[in-house]
This record gives C-alpha cells, structure tokens and sequence, in this order.
C-alpha cells in the first residue's frame, strides 16, 4: 500500500479507539518495552511527547518512568524547520506550539548524538521496519544526524500487516517495532 494510504487507514484505526482502549494499549507498549530492552539509570533515551488529539501512544508513562529512574530522557522540539533533541527534567517548563504540540520552552539543541534509544512516532510501520508518519521528514533528518549505534524504536497499537510500497531514498527504516503484543527486530541476526 501508498503511505497515503496506510496513514489514512491507520489514522482511522486509531480514531476508533476510545480513550480507555487506548491507554490500555499504551501501557502494554511500555510494558513490551521495559520487559524487552530494560533501560537503566545513565542511558540517554530520546522519546516524542503525545500528541492526545491524534491519539498517540501514551509516553508520559515511559517518560516518568525514565525521569525515576535517573535515564536521561530527551524530547522532540521543532526550531527553524528542524527537528532538534531538549533534555528535560522532572521541573522542566513546557508550552503547546501550533501544532497543538507541548514541547519544551527551550530552544537549547542537546547536541547529544549518542542515544541509546529513540522512541519515534508512528503511524505504521512494516515488517521490513519501514516507517509511515506524518509525512513531514522531521525524524529521517533526525535519524542522519545521530550515531548509527543508537536503537530507533518504532511503538504504535497496531501490528505489520502491509507492505509500504513507495519508500524514498531518505526514508531510514526502524530497528524495533514495541505493539501491545510483540517486540519485532527489523535488525540482521547477529547484529543486536
């Protein structure tokens, strides 16, 4: 199937979830994975803030999660067109941009390049780790620009069911897709 497509569908899919269904699911990502990759106090994990209208996953649960766990959590920020890496803390001040999205005040880039885990948003993803979002490029850019030993996990509600059929060049695809149900590995055995 067309990305267009796929995010249509899925984007439905997710719409049909009420509330209640949804942060069930949520929290069975997060059990997924906590249980499969067992992050501990120093890694640096960089992880999207939901954005509730759409219905995303849940993160505040991992997020609070990391923040007790003293793991450094870093979030999204877009500036200038970019999408750039913000440590917060358990006191970090927040605001909602145009999108409806909070991210944090600060501008400040981490400049840490060296993630253990980057936990991206989805719409849908493949059994091959090919990614469909919201179709802006943010985190392809985002993927070049940080060390290719870092785990870019992908966490939606829904299992792969279909083929992305127009991948681009810049598309990076995931290493790890986390459902309610599974941990899939798009990595080459050997390599994890």
């Amino acid at each position: 199937m067309l990305k267009s497509e796929l995010r249509k569908k899925y984007m439905q899919k997710r719409k049909a979830l009420s509330s209640d269904e949804a942060f069930l699911l949520s929290e069975k990502v997060f059990k997924n994975f906590i249980d499969y990759f067992k992050p501990i106090s120093g890694q640096n994990v960089h992880i999207f803030i939901p954005i509730t209208k759409f219905k995303e996953i849940d993160t505040k649960i991992f997020i609070d999660y990391f923040l007790n766990r003293d793991i450094n959590v870093f979030v999204p920020k877009i500036v200038d067109a970019k999408l750039i890496s913000v440590q917060i803390f358990n006191d970090t001040q927040f605001e909602t941009n145009n999108w409806g999205i909070s991210e944090p005040v600060s501008n400040e880039d981490s400049g840490e390049n060296y993630l253990h885990y980057v936990i991206t948003p989805l719409l849908y993803c493949d059994q091959k780790g090919n990614r469909v979002g919201y179709g802006k490029g943010f985190y392809d850019a985002f993927f070049e620009n940080i060390s290719q030993d870092s785990k870019k996990i992908g966490i939606n509600y829904f299992n792969p069911d279909e083929i992305v059929d127009d991948i681009y060049e810049n598309d990076i695809p995931l290493d790890y897709l986390v459902t309610p149900t599974e941990v899939l590995s798009f990595l080459t055995k050997g390599l994890e």
